[in-house]
């Protein structure tokens, strides 16, 4: 299938060192997949895999991490390492959202996020998803939700 013109991309960046993350990330990358929205082409990426192109063709995009000491994965910061010079300038007012899988609380996670996507001038679209405390297969549907949505504004032209 040839993209249209019109097709948005949604970037999915999301660390997955366990089966409950994976099972977290594949639930947004379904919600985001819906069949219901068209025109939306969602792209999925490993924090290591991602990198500035990834980001400069995306239209929005969905970070996904653990709580790990009370910090997002070094894997996200990573990502973020690489990719901020490059995309500085030319993604500002990015439609962003976030979910983290946290042990705890996650507002250090949170914070952290917050306080490198306010440098990159991201617009966050959505409350951030916190998965907080022992395993709930809840969480999975709350991630599918967020998928969904962000795919559904992108085809809506809500952002």
């Amino acid at each position: 299938m040839t993209p249209s013109s019109n097709e948005k991309n949604l970037l999915i960046v999301a660390h997955v060192p366990s089966n409950n993350t994976r099972a977290l990330r594949d639930a947004v990358v379904a919600g985001a997949g819906s069949p219901e929205i068209e025109g939306v082409k969602v792209v999925v990426c490993t924090p290591f895999e991602a990198g500035p192109e990834d980001v400069l063709a995306a239209d929005a995009i969905i970070l996904g991490t653990t709580e790990n000491l009370g910090y997002m994965s070094g894997a996200l910061k990573d990502f973020f390492d690489r990719i901020y010079y490059p995309c500085l300038e030319e993604k500002q007012g990015l439609p962003m959202a976030v979910y983290i899988r946290a042990g705890h609380d996650g507002t250090g996670t949170r914070r952290a996020i917050d306080t490198i996507t306010t440098g990159l001038k991201w617009k966050a679209v959505q409350e951030p998803v916190i998965c907080r405390g022992d395993w709930d297969p809840a969480f999975v549907e709350q991630c599918e939700k967020l998928g969904m949505a962000m795919a559904a504004g992108l085809e809506a032209g809500v952002f």
